[in-house]
């Protein structure tokens, strides 16, 4: 498939959290990447307003391991705070998505070249990213490559199926649904094999709303961006 990508994500450490915890105190990763975080690097690797990411499947590479780390982060009332955050270490995922068209901005559809968009997006995580790749936050760098989803060995390969349990997916964004407001959604994910199949957005039955929220679609020239042509 044409929109189709492929690519592995590593770092040193990684932070997926349920956004409830970035208030404030101790934070504790998910054992497995949230969708919305795997969507973002995705979106820094490339993405334009003209479509949406879309994850279908992550498999986990490396031994799933932890590490608490003392840190200062900022206080609400001004200030540092002492907090142990629990990171994951030494991570490694092979990562499947596919972009589709925002229907909700029509004034890029001048812009819906599938071919085009889909070289540039290889192009752009051969070069590691048109961004920074972050591992659920700012503090965890990631690094992205090509590769083929299911080729060599991974560290949970035959070992079954693993339930998490109630785990964050993402976010209802009004850009992308068409409806002003912010929605988190939840579900619970099994890792087959070290292989974690996600829903799509909308299969997704269980919703908070989070608040009223107006889009504020950024301005694209699209594919006629000077310098993103080959």
């Amino acid at each position: 498939m044409k929109n189709r990508v492929e690519f592995k994500v590593s770092g040193r450490f990684a932070l997926f959290t349920d956004p409830l915890t970035k208030i404030g105190g101790e934070k504790c990763s998910y054992h497995i990447p949230t969708y919305e975080a795997l969507k973002g690097i995705a979106k820094s690797a490339y993405w334009k307003p003209t479509f949406v990411w879309a994850i279908d499947r992550v498999r986990v590479m490396r031994r799933i391991r932890t590490q608490s780390k003392s840190v200062k982060p900022l206080a609400y009332g001004g200030g540092n705070s002492l907090a142990i955050y629990t990171y994951l270490a030494d991570v490694e995922y092979q990562v499947q998505a596919r972009f589709e068209w925002n229907p909700h901005r029509p004034d890029m559809e001048q812009d819906r070249k599938t071919e085009a968009h889909w070289n540039i997006a290889q192009r752009m995580i051969k070069k590691g990213g048109r961004q920074d790749i972050f591992l659920g936050t700012r503090e965890c760098q990631g690094y992205v490559e090509p590769c083929v989803f299911g080729e060599g060995p991974g560290e949970y390969d035959g070992c079954g199926d693993l339930a998490y349990g109630l785990m964050f997916h993402g976010f209802d964004y009004p850009d992308e649904t068409g409806v002003n407001e912010l929605h988190s959604r939840f579900w619970r994910p099994v890792m087959a094999d070290g292989v974690v199949t996600f829903p799509r957005p909308e299969e997704c039955t269980i919703r908070r709303f989070v608040r009223k929220m107006i889009p504020k679609p950024p301005r694209s020239a699209g594919l006629a961006e000077e310098g993103l042509e080959a």
